[in-house]
C-alpha cells in the first residue's frame, strides 16, 4: 500500500541512461547533494531596479524556503545554502536519507567517458511540500549538455580572424568599451590560463579584461590539455572580451548536471559581487533530452534572470536541424529554445577588403547551425508578428529558434589561444559571446540594463541583414529548414548591422517579461 504521506512526482521521471552501464548501488552512507527549487510566485509589477526585483523575490519565496528547511531538518539533511532570491535550497545527506525522503534508488553508472550517479523512474515528494516544489535536481548527475564548439588547427582552416576583427566586420562600435558592465559566462567544464588571456588580447591589440572564476557547487577553473572543454572556455572569454574589452568577465564553473546548470544560472543572475547584466551560455542539448523538471527549472531560472534585467544569449547548436538526434526527426537545442533568451545561430562569411561581401547559413554537411520549431515551448509574444514555419516533423507550431546569427563556420572562424596553442574555433559557441559582448556595449552606452531584449530585437528588424541563402539540413537529408527573406529557422532575424542596431537598442525602452 502506498504511503499517504507521499505523492508521486512525475516531472522528475528519468529513463535509464543511454550508452551507460550500471556499476553498483550507492551505499546507504555515501554523501549526496541535491538542489531543491521551489515554484515561482508572481512577481510584483513596476519594480525599477535589479536589486529591487531580487529583494521582492526573496520576500515572496521566504516562506517556501522555510518549509523546505523544516523538511530538511526532519530528514537530518544539512542545508548547504538557502537563497530565496534563487528559489533554492541545497541539501546534503546520505544516500539512505535521500532514498527515504524522495524514494530514490541511486546507482552509479559509467559511459561516454563519465561516471555519474543516477536513478530510473520518478521520485516521490512528501505531501506537505509537494505543492511548492518545482524540482529536485542533482540526485541524478548524468551530463545534460555539450559545448557548441568546433575547433581546428590553423592549417586546417580556410580563413581565420581575431575576435575584434569579426566585431569590426559587423560594424560593432569600439566605444564605449563596456567598462562598468559584467558579462557572466557559464561553463560546465574546462578552465583557462591567464597566460592564454594575456597572449590572446595582446594579439588583438587590447588590454586584457578582468576575468574572475566563480565556483558553483564545488566546480573550479580546472584547465587541462586533455580537456576539450578548455577550448569552449577560451573561445567564450576571448570573443566576449574582444567585443567588450572594458567589461569584467565572470566565469561560473559548475558541474555538468541538471543541478549544476540551473545552480550556475541562478548564481550568476543574483551575484551581488560581480553583478552581471549579460549572460552567455554556449552549452546545450536537445530539448527532448532533459527531464521535465530539469527543463522546467532551467527555463524558470532564465525567466528569473530576465526579470532581474539580465540579457541571456545562448548557442543554438552545431548539429543542424536534427541536433544530433538519430530518430529521423528534427530537434532544437535547449536552453536556446527558452523564450527568455536570445538564441544564436551560425553563418559562414566571405570577407574581402576587411568587409563581409557574402554571408550564408553555416552548413558543412555534417555540422552546421541548429534551428527550428520547438515541440515544448509555444510561440512567444515577441514572435507573434513573424511568419514561422511549421515543425517539419510534427507539423506543429512553437517557439522559433534562433533569434539572431553571426559567423560560426570554423572554416571562417576565430583565432584563439587555448592551453598555449593557437587554434581556429567556430560553432554557435562563438555567436553567443559575440552577441553578449555587443549587449554589454549597449548597456554601457545606455547607462541601464537592456534586460529582456527579445521584443526590442523583433521591433528593430531594420537593424539586421537577412541571411537568405542556405539551409540547416544534414547532407543527404531533407530534415531541416531553408533560409529566405525575413525570419528563418537557420539564422533568425539575420546578422546585425552593428551601428544601426546599436543606436536602436540604445534608445529602446525596456520590455516586461511576458
Amino acid at each position: 500500500m502506498a504511503d499517504p504521506r507521499y505523492v508521486p512526482f512525475p516531472d522528475s521521471h528519468h529513463e535509464a541512461p543511454r550508452n551507460a552501464r550500471r556499476i553498483g548501488r550507492l551505499d546507504d552512507g555515501e554523501r549526496v547533494e541535491a538542489s531543491v527549487y521551489v515554484k515561482p510566485r508572481p512577481a510584483t509589477a513596476g519594480l525599477d531596479s535589479h536589486e529591487a526585483v531580487l529583494e521582492d523575490r526573496a520576500r515572496r519565496h521566504a516562506p517556501d524556503i522555510d518549509r523546505i528547511r523544516h523538511f530538511a531538518a526532519d530528514h537530518e539533511f544539512d542545508v548547504i545554502e538557502a537563497d530565496a532570491r534563487r528559489r533554492l535550497v541545497r541539501l546534503s545527506g546520505t544516500a539512505g536519507a535521500m532514498r527515504a525522503a524522495f524514494g530514490a534508488e541511486l546507482h552509479w553508472f559509467e559511459g561516454g567517458g563519465a561516471r555519474f550517479r543516477g536513478y530510473t523512474g520518478a521520485l516521490q515528494l512528501r505531501a506537505d511540500i509537494a505543492d511548492i516544489v518545482e524540482s529536485v535536481l542533482g540526485l541524478d548527475t548524468r551530463p545534460v549538455a555539450k559545448p557548441r564548439l568546433r575547433i581546428m588547427l590553423p592549417a586546417q582552416a580556410g580563413a581565420a580572424y581575431l575576435p575584434n576583427q569579426v566585431g569590426g566586420f559587423y560594424g560593432i562600435p569600439t566605444t564605449p568599451t563596456g567598462a562598468g558592465e559584467c558579462i557572466a559566462i557559464i561553463e560546465l567544464g574546462g578552465g583557462y590560463h591567464q597566460s592564454d588571456i594575456t597572449a590572446a588580447f595582446g594579439a588583438m591589440g587590447l588590454t586584457p579584461p578582468t576575468v574572475v572564476a566563480v565556483s558553483v557547487d564545488g566546480a573550479t577553473n580546472a584547465p587541462s590539455t586533455a580537456n576539450s572543454a578548455d577550448g569552449e572556455v577560451g573561445l567564450d572569454i576571448q570573443v566576449a572580451g574582444g567585443i567588450a574589452p572594458g567589461a569584467k568577465l565572470a566565469v561560473y564553473f559548475t558541474p555538468n548536471s541538471d543541478a549544476g546548470f540551473a545552480d550556475a544560472i541562478t548564481r550568476a543572475a543574483t551575484d551581488a559581487v560581480n553583478k552581471p547584466s549579460v549572460m552567455s551560455i554556449s552549452w546545450g542539448g536537445p530539448e527532448s533530452g532533459y527531464s521535465t523538471q530539469g527543463r522546467t527549472t532551467l527555463n524558470t531560472a532564465l525567466q528569473d534572470a530576465a526579470n532581474a534585467g539580465v540579457t541571456v544569449t545562448v548557442a543554438s547548436g552545431d548539429n543542424l536541424a536534427t541536433d544530433g538526434v538519430s530518430d529521423g526527426a528534427v530537434h532544437i537545442d535547449f536552453p536556446a529554445a527558452s523564450p527568455y533568451v536570445v538564441g544564436c545561430g551560425g553563418t559562414s562569411i566571405t570577407v574581402l577588403g576587411g568587409a563581409i561581401t557574402a554571408e550564408t547559413v553555416w552548413n558543412s554537411g555534417a555540422n552546421g547551425t541548429g534551428g527550428g520549431i520547438s515541440t515544448v515551448f509555444p510561440v512567444p509574444s515577441f514572435q507573434s508578428g513573424v511568419k514561422l514555419p511549421a515543425n517539419v516533423s510534427t507539423g506543429g507550431t512553437g517557439r522559433g529558434v534562433p533569434d539572431v546569427a553571426a559567423d560560426a563556420d570554423p572554416a571562417t572562424g576565430f583565432q584563439v589561444i587555448v592551453d598555449g596553442q593557437n587554434f581556429v574555433a567556430g560553432g554557435t559557441s562563438a555567436v553567443a559571446p559575440l552577441w553578449a559582448g555587443f549587449f554589454a556595449l549597449v548597456n554601457a552606452a545606455r547607462g541601464s540594463r537592456l534586460g529582456f531584449v527579445n521584443p526590442a530585437l523583433y521591433a528593430n528588424a531594420a537593424g539586421f541583414r537577412e541571411i537568405t541563402t542556405g539551409n540547416n539540413k544534414p547532407a543527404g537529408s531533407n530534415l531541416g529548414y531553408s533560409a529566405g527573406p525575413g525570419w528563418n529557422a537557420c539564422a533568425g532575424l539575420g546578422a546585425m548591422l552593428g551601428a544601426k542596431l546599436f543606436a536602436a537598442l540604445k534608445a529602446a525602452k525596456g520590455s516586461p517579461v511576458a
